[in-house]
């Protein structure tokens, strides 16, 4: 089982260089090799690496708060180190496929670029790939890619994953956004590559490995380590808050801890945060202990994973942009701490896995009813 992340000093250093560097990984629009190189020192990029790979699988509660961590210095560089619970989607290919994957060590990065699903030409092999996809986040720093293909009886119908290595990829950097910027979310372009069925999978199906972390839900995951991008941001935003409490504004007012509107709204903030992330974790840690215990995961855990970082989300953007309103209008400067921090918490909160359908979704399965959207479990 795991042995956890790096010490408290390895932490300390990677994200003091952070908060030194996060501004060069902004105006580049990406997280380059190097630092992501100290984000494996953190132990992220073995976290779901099977044990049986010489990865060092990790609880996903233990690993959502490394995420919340790097993403309370900054959010792009915790969407990026959110990659590092990839594996929980590689965990489907065949055991020989992951054997060569992991053969040059567990600390394996990977981007995924999923949509728009491009047409394929099947071939004797498996099947020759054409085509452009967006979002490729992390895609600068990637030992592996994938991007989505059409499906087939096999898989359901659902889109297939085919894996690519960097050197088969184009990499546009047209990524020209406001929030999560540094994520380094690219077009990838693959011009007529052969992948072998075995270097595809369907994202969530079922896994090869035989472990406990590979029996957690695993799209409901990839919405937990999301929105715990979100948290991070929020958290970052609170904190900043607390310390502007005793500043004066240009007009010689007393300072924002002084007056009324500021202290209730800051209270109001604190609460519907805390209340957010316990349900988030209580949820995160009931479903893996009923994992680790050996049992299944019920549909109605699904739900609640989903329901719990879908309103984790919500809540975190809704947080920072009211944190924006009590401080006042320079929060409207480009260059105040808390106008990135606004734009980076929406992202999450528009991630097709915790937009506002999930709500419906989760309710249905917990009336007893089927989920209402594709690919909810």
């Amino acid at each position: 089982m795991s042995q956890g992340f790096a010490g408290d000093a390895v932490w300390e250093a990677v994200l003091a260089e952070l908060t030194e560097r996060r501004d060069e990984f902004h105006e580049q629009s990406y997280v380059p090799p190097d630092f992501v190189g100290r984000l494996k020192e953190l132990g992220l990029f073995r976290a779901s690496t099977p044990e049986r790979f010489g990865g060092e699988p990790m609880p996903p509660p233990e690993f959502l708060r490394g995420v919340e961590r790097i993403a309370s210095v900054d959010g792009s560089t915790g969407w990026v180190a959110g990659f590092g619970s990839a594996g929980t989607y590689l965990a489907c290919l065949p055991l020989d496929t992951q054997a060569e994957l992991y053969a040059d060590g567990p600390d394996v990065v990977y981007g995924g670029a999923m949509f728009p699903v491009n047409p394929v030409t099947p071939t004797e092999r498996g099947y020759l790939v054409k085509g452009r996809w967006r979002f490729a986040s992390g895609c600068m720093a990637a030992d592996v890619l994938s991007v989505g293909i059409p499906g087939d009886a096999d898989g359901d119908n659902r889109p297939r994953a085919a894996m690519l290595r960097p050197d088969q990829v184009e990499i546009v950097r047209d990524w020209d956004v406001s929030g999560m910027r540094a994520s380094g979310s690219f077009d990838v372009v693959v011009d007529e590559v052969e992948v072998p069925r075995e270097w595809t999978f369907i994202r969530g199906g079922g896994a090869c490995v035989d472990e406990p972390l590979y029996r957690y839900p695993t799209i409901g995951y990839q919405a937990q380590v999301h929105a715990a991008v979100g948290l991070g941001v929020a958290q970052a935003a609170l904190d900043f808050a607390a310390r502007a409490g005793s500043r004066t504004g240009v007009t010689g007012a007393p300072p924002l801890a002084d007056r009324a509107y500021y202290r209730t709204g800051y209270a109001q903030a604190v609460a519907a945060m805390r209340s957010a992330r316990a349900f988030y974790y209580e949820v995160a840690e009931e479903v893996w202990d009923a994992v680790a215990r050996g049992g299944e995961v019920s549909d109605e855990h699904n739900a609640l994973v989903r329901l719990s970082a879908t309103h984790l989300a919500a809540t975190a953007a809704q947080v920072v942009h009211e944190v924006c309103g009590f401080s006042g209008t320079s929060t409207i400067d480009n260059s105040h701490p808390l106008q990135r921090m606004r734009q980076d918490s929406q992202v999450p909160a528009l991630h097709a896995f915790l937009m506002p359908s999930m709500y419906d979704a989760a309710g249905a399965v917990l009336l007893g009813r089927p989920p209402t959207v594709p690919g909810f479990r």
